[in-house]
């Protein structure tokens, strides 16, 4: 009897030690498992800051492109919007793997098109700044193309209107002199007015982007040393303007430079009188520009 209760007892602290040693594995495991449930959401919570951080620069960088001009850049406007909503909702979701990574994937998305927003706004940038270039080389074109006169000042000061409105033609190289012709049509130039018989005008379209293909027509005015008009000497009126124009230049222009002359009659008696000639260049009543010369 002894013998069968020592034994019971050696089974009975087998068995204790056997469940002591599970309930101190049973605990450590658990212990691991929470440990490495903090960790993680340690993890996600450095994660979430993380892209939340990425989100607000994101945010200053629309900011930036999007300037005082809202209206202008609504796209943008929108698309800051939306990070700004993703953001808000990222602050409140629950620190978990599937949430994160639902949140991962728009904002992924997000700076995807970011990228190509700000992309088309540094090109439209580019095109302004090149379009402002355009602007300017064409005022200044038509500033040192011009030269006033005293008997057309009152036209000279529509020049602050054609600098307004940039989209116009303009001209280089305005020349004028007097040319013998020849009965075989040869030009010869010369510079004595009683043996010239017309005047030779020459100058060149310039180029403008801003301005379509097309017909177009120029009126030149050729004034002697009387300042009487030479040519046709015919009136047309551009509402409270009336000008006097020696004949119409008429071509077609394909957005490139364009060498153009045009000869000029004298008056009723066919001579040439000696002195300083005027010759001026108009679009309807606007002056292009201006240039003189002189026959002895």
């Amino acid at each position: 009897m002894e013998n069968k209760s020592e034994s019971n007892n050696r089974s009975l602290k087998v068995i204790l030690g056997i469940l002591a040693l599970l309930l101190v594995a049973t605990a450590f495991y658990t212990y691991t498992l929470y440990t490495d449930s903090a960790a993680r959401k340690n993890e996600l919570v450095v994660e979430k800051d993380k892209f939340i951080k990425e989100l607000n620069v994101m945010t200053e960088q629309y900011d930036i492109a999007i300037g005082d001009n809202e209206a202008a850049n609504a796209k943008l406007v929108e698309a800051r919007d939306r990070i700004q909503g993703l953001m808000d909702s990222l602050k409140v979701s629950d620190n978990n793997v599937k949430s994160l990574f639902r949140y991962k994937n728009r904002f992924f998305a997000l700076k995807e098109e970011m990228d190509v927003l700000l992309a088309e706004n540094d090109s439209l940038k580019v095109e302004n700044a090149l379009l402002a270039i355009v602007l300017d080389s064409t005022q200044l074109q038509l500033s040192e193309s011009t030269v006033f006169n005293d008997s057309l000042l009152a036209q000279n000061t529509e020049l602050a209107d054609i600098v307004e409105n940039a989209a116009v033609l303009s001209t280089a190289g305005l020349k004028g002199f007097g040319v013998i012709v020849r009965s075989s049509g040869k030009l010869i130039p010369t510079e004595r007015a009683r043996r010239a018989d017309k005047i030779r005008v020459c100058f060149t379209v310039t180029k403008n982007v801003l301005v379509l293909s097309g017909d177009k027509e120029f009126f030149v005015q050729v004034l002697d040393p009387n300042n009487n008009v030479l040519g046709l000497n015919q009136e047309i009126q551009f509402e409270e303007k009336v000008l006097n124009y020696s004949l119409i230049s008429k071509f077609n222009y394909e957005s490139k430079n364009l060498d153009i002359c045009e000869f000029i009659d004298a008056r009723g008696d066919g001579k040439f009188a000696k002195g300083r000639y005027v010759i001026n260049i108009f679009d309807e009543n606007n002056l292009v520009s201006t240039s003189e010369f002189t026959l002895q």
